[in-house]
């Protein structure tokens, strides 16, 4: 069980409700971003291993020689801080994996972990979704050298994926870990595990609806609706999935 977190207080409920692991993020609202240093340096003292999210604004996954370095450099900082994986992506202009960009990042995470003396994890993140072909870029992800593959199955909810998800376990033949995500919950849960999926991947967020007069609202400096990690919500399902497992 993954939960997704973008905060000091997310990390501490992720841990308190028996995540297994974290990814660390910043701007959930948008799928997730690269987080901070300084967040990626408090991760590090999480109970628990940290994933980084490496991905440097919103939209598309096409990036361009900057872009690519940002993501490089969000690599070398995770590494640096003794994060025990990254998740990456990068598309081209068809929504294809970019091979040559994945093969360099994934190369250069390589050699920072041999360089620490510990192997960082790869996930490929959810660029997959929005690829012509799954059944083909998973067989280019488990030649590129990714260990997982964070997916909904193609679709905007993982429960509505689910019989794609169910194919591509099946295709994967412990090669590589599907890990399902988006709309994970106690509700949609059992019927991915019932697929064969072995990881789930989850927000366990309570959002709640801010009060517009305030001065926060007003000058813009939070959203309409604010969510915050649940320890409750996280043990809720951590309990259902180690049930089910």
């Amino acid at each position: 069980m993954e939960v997704c977190v973008e905060t000091i207080a997310g990390l501490q409920a992720a841990a308190e409700g028996g995540a297994d692991r974290i990814e660390l993020c910043a701007a959930l609202s948008v799928g997730g971003l690269t987080p901070p240093g300084s967040l990626i340096r408090a991760a590090a003292a999480a109970p628990l291993p940290v994933h980084l999210l490496a991905r440097p604004r919103a939209g598309g996954f096409q990036y361009d020689g900057a872009e690519q370095a940002l993501i490089a450099d969000d690599v070398r900082a995770a590494a640096e801080a003794g994060l025990a994986g990254v998740v990456i992506g990068a598309s081209t202009p068809q929504r294809t994996l970019d091979a040559p960009v994945l093969a360099r990042l994934i190369e250069h995470a390589r050699a920072l972990g041999d360089a620490r003396g510990e192997r960082m994890a790869v996930t490929l993140h959810r660029a997959f979704d929005l690829v012509p072909d799954p059944r083909d870029a998973l067989e280019l992800a488990i030649t590129l050298g990714f260990d997982r593959i964070l997916t909904s199955g193609g679709m905007p909810r993982a429960i509505e994926g689910v019989a794609t998800l169910a194919a591509l376990h099946a295709q994967a033949a412990g090669r590589i870990t599907i890990l399902a995500g988006s709309g994970i919950n106690s509700e949609t849960a059992p019927a991915i595990l019932a697929a064969g999926i072995g990881e789930l991947h989850a927000s366990c967020r309570t959002v709640r609806r801010g009060a517009d007069d305030t001065p926060e609202r007003r000058f813009g400096f939070v959203t309409a609706d604010s969510g915050e990690t649940d320890a409750d919500r996280v043990a809720e399902l951590a309990r259902l999935i180690h049930f089910l497992a």
